[in-house]
Formats: structure tokens, sequence, C-alpha cells
């Protein structure tokens, strides 16, 4: 299963809600960060990285002798990576997307294939949960490179890939960029369910809004979280978040309250507290909630008695959550 947090601005908490969850999720999982122009899960999970791979893209180089100068394969670029200026084709390679037509319509094959640097892909594993060590796999796009959807695209063949090694394969969790230009998109067709994290400012619903609209033309699964629940004078904000999730028919699968101890610790490159203390239990307890919720309604189950379910799990060989959450059987549970 592959669950992508998205939301319609930067500092929605997207990435505390994906790494918390990964924190309590209670079976093998892959946490995947996909906002590859500013990776920041490993600084929360702190894992022990490999080494970084690069990813290259296949842009063209031209053989000036061959060349005739007809000009088909500027005519072929619809992004003008290639220009004819002065009678001559001349490459623009930062502008390339790797689509590879202008090979095939290069009659005299004056075009060779050459390497653009798009970025790197690096694994690693990391343990804050004590039960399980879990996956990381991180993307980082080059300084300057201007296009992250072909990277992405790596990074997906990459956990998918990871992903079919096993016969149970992990679930996946995957840190999206924000907003909704193409970077999120992308990131949004690899997941089968995708959770808007929200909060519920001016600033906050309008972008939500604006993600809404653009996430649902993908024919998505959307559920949305509610973060920051209860800020002081806020109250109409929150109300109004909850009434536009009522009148478009979106589960609203948890509200995280404001907490100035969780804010100052995030200030600190830490995730909320999920550790011992009354306050980390009441923070895991949330999590773990939101995991139940999240997995009730991947499988396709009410949330209306999610309460009394979240606080006194099932037991016997496998819990419920785990049993949706389990790799192929919760897709197909999701999309039968």
């Amino acid at each position: 299963m592959r669950i992508a947090f998205a939301s319609g601005k930067g500092g929605a908490g997207k990435t505390t809600v994906a790494a918390s969850l990964a924190v309590v999720w209670p079976r093998p999982c892959l946490i995947v960060d996909a906002d590859v122009e500013a990776p920041n899960l490993h600084l929360f999970l702190q894992p022990d990285l490999d080494a970084a791979q690069a990813v290259y893209l296949t842009v063209p180089e031209l053989d000036a002798e061959k060349c005739t100068a007809c000009g088909a394969c500027a005519d072929m670029c619809a992004y003008k990576a290639i220009a004819m200026l002065g009678g001559k084709p001349t490459i623009f390679a930062d502008m390339c997307h790797g689509c590879g037509g202008c090979f095939e319509v290069c009659a005299p094959a004056a075009l060779s294939r050459g390497q653009r640097e798009l970025g790197s892909l690096q694994w690693g594993r990391w343990n804050l949960n004590p039960d399980r060590e879990q996956a990381l796999l991180m993307g980082k796009s080059r300084v300057g490179e201007a296009m992250s959807p072909p990277l992405l695209r790596a990074l997906e063949r990459a956990f998918a890939s990871a992903a079919c090694d096993v016969t149970d394969g992990p679930d996946i969790l995957i840190d999206s960029p924000p907003g909704v230009s193409c970077p999120a998109m992308t990131t949004a067709r690899m997941a089968d369910a995708l959770v808007l994290v929200a909060e519920s400012t001016p600033f906050g619903m309008y972008d939500f809004k604006l993600a809404h609209a653009a996430f649902k033309k993908l024919g998505l699964s959307l559920a949305v979280v509610m973060n920051r629940a209860g800020m002081p004078g806020n109250e109409a904000g929150d109300a109004a978040l909850e009434r536009y999730c009522a009148a478009e028919g979106l589960p609203l699968l948890a509200r995280l309250p404001f907490d100035m101890q969780a804010a100052e610790g995030y200030a600190r490159g830490n995730l909320p507290p999920l550790g011992p203390g009354d306050n980390g239990r009441a923070w895991r307890g949330r999590f773990e909630s939101l995991q139940h919720a999240l997995c009730r309604w991947i499988g396709g189950q009410p949330l209306s008695d999610l309460a009394d379910t979240a606080q006194q799990p099932e037991t016997g060989e496998q819990t419920r959550a785990e049993r949706l959450c389990g790799g192929q059987g919760a897709t197909e549970a999701r999309h039968a």
C-alpha cells in the first residue's frame, strides 16, 4: 500500500505527520522523502545513510560535422530544449525532459546520448521505534536543477523495485512536496491514497482548497488530517475546515491539537514527543489512533466507532490495522 501525505502549502505539518506515523506503524514500512528540492525527513528520523547514488537524465549532444541543419530535432522538441539559431541547432540541456524524440527524427544521426545529473537517491535505516528497524529512501535534487519530476520517477522505480524483492513487502509512506505544482502532482500519481494535511488558518484554508481541487482530478482516494486544531482565537477556522470536509465528503481522520511544547521541539529538529511522560503518551495515542483511522478508511470501513477501537486494538496474530495495511491486500481492499 502506498500512502502519500501532501499539503497545499509548506509548513502545514505533512512531514511531521508522515514521520510520526512511521514511528508507530505496526508493521514494516518504508518511508520515502519525495520532497526532493528540500528533503528533511532524515533530520527527524536520524537514519544511518548509505552512499548517495547519482541519477542522470539522457540528453542530446550534437556532432556538428554530421549535422545537416535540417531542423527536425528543433521541430520535434516541445520544450524548446533545441532551437535553431544562426541556421544551426543549439541544445539547452537544462531544458531537456529526456523524451528521446530528437534522436528518433535525426536522419544523419548527428545527436548522441549524453547525460545530465538530476540529483541523487539515498537509502537508510532508522530505529526510533524500539520494536523494529525501518527503512528510509530519500531523493535530493542537484543544486541548480530546475526539474524534479524525472528524479521523482527514478525514486518511484527504486522503491517499487525494493518492494517487489520481498514476498510481503512493506507499506510505503510518502512525504510529498508541498503545493500543487509538477513535483506534487508527480508524487501523488505514485500513491494508492492521499492524505491532505491542513491547518485551518486563512492562508492554510485557501491553499488546502487549491490542493483539494487539484488532487481530486487524479481520481485518488482522499482524506484529511487537521493539524494545529484549537489554536487560540481560531475556533472559526477549525469549524470552517470541518464544514468544508463534510460538504465535500472528505473523511477527517484526525484533529491534531496545537501544542506549544511540540512546536518548540520541532524548532529543535524533533518530532512530537512519542515516548514516556503524560504528553508523550498523549501524542503517541493520537498517532496510533490516526494510524487506525487511516487503515480503516483504506479498508473501506466506517470511522464512526474509531474512538473505541483505537483505544482498544484487537488482539490475536494480527490487528485489524495490520491486516488492512498489509501491502498488496490493502490495495486490493481499497480498489475492489
